[in-house]
């Protein structure tokens, strides 16, 4: 008999998902009324940390007891009645099923939860607005070391050409340099979604 349990006959006893697992990850589609602030929400963390929209709405909904904790607090939160914007989100069916569920069972308008839901990210969005800005201040300095090695790699040219060995090495450095820079700007660049986002 083998000791090692979830094996058999040397295998590993993997559980095949099932039909209604399948199912559930399945993309679909909804519309929502919600605020800017919760859309803008959305779209910068999914640019800021690589991950899907989808993926972000999954971590939000399929917690059913997180989601009648919060259907349970809308009575007593205010939302605030500024202007909604009507917008589709791709969502796995899974994550949508469990928000109708309690939607439904708590008589809380599935718009409402949506949105509170949404706003449970916007500490994390401030916090990467904080770390933007200091980003942006590594960036100047950064580029300042970057253009002090390329001045180094002329000199280094000038004293003993750019065949010796040792300017060549350093070219190579300044090259790998000069690409991780070229990344970081771009991740900058795409953080900037970050200084537009207001929140109330």
């Amino acid at each position: 008999m083998n000791d090692i349990k979830g094996k058999q006959d040397g295998r590993l006893n993997l559980q095949s998902p099932s039909s209604k697992d399948l199912r559930g990850h399945q993309s679909v589609r909804a519309t929502f009324r919600l605020s800017e602030a919760c859309i803008n929400a959305i779209s910068i963390l999914s640019a800021q940390l690589g991950i899907k929209q989808k993926s972000v709405f999954d971590h939000l909904l399929e917690d059913l007891q997180v989601l009648k904790d919060m259907a349970g607090e809308l009575d007593s939160t205010q939302l605030d009645d500024q202007d909604r914007i009507q917008k589709t989100f791709v969502m796995s069916r899974r994550s949508l099923t469990y928000l109708d569920k309690i939607s439904n069972e708590y008589d809380a308008p599935r718009d409402a939860l949506m949105e509170y839901a949404i706003r449970r990210l916007f500490p994390i969005v401030r916090d990467e607005r904080t770390k933007h800005k200091k980003r942006k201040e590594l960036l100047a300095e950064i580029s300042a070391h970057f253009a002090k090695g390329e001045d180094l790699l002329k000199k280094a040219d000038n004293l003993v050409g750019n065949k010796d060995p040792i300017v060549q090495k350093l070219e190579a450095v300044i090259t790998v340099y000069r690409n991780e820079l070229d990344d970081i700007v771009s991740f900058i660049e795409k953080g900037k979604l970050l200084e537009r986002f207001e929140s109330k």
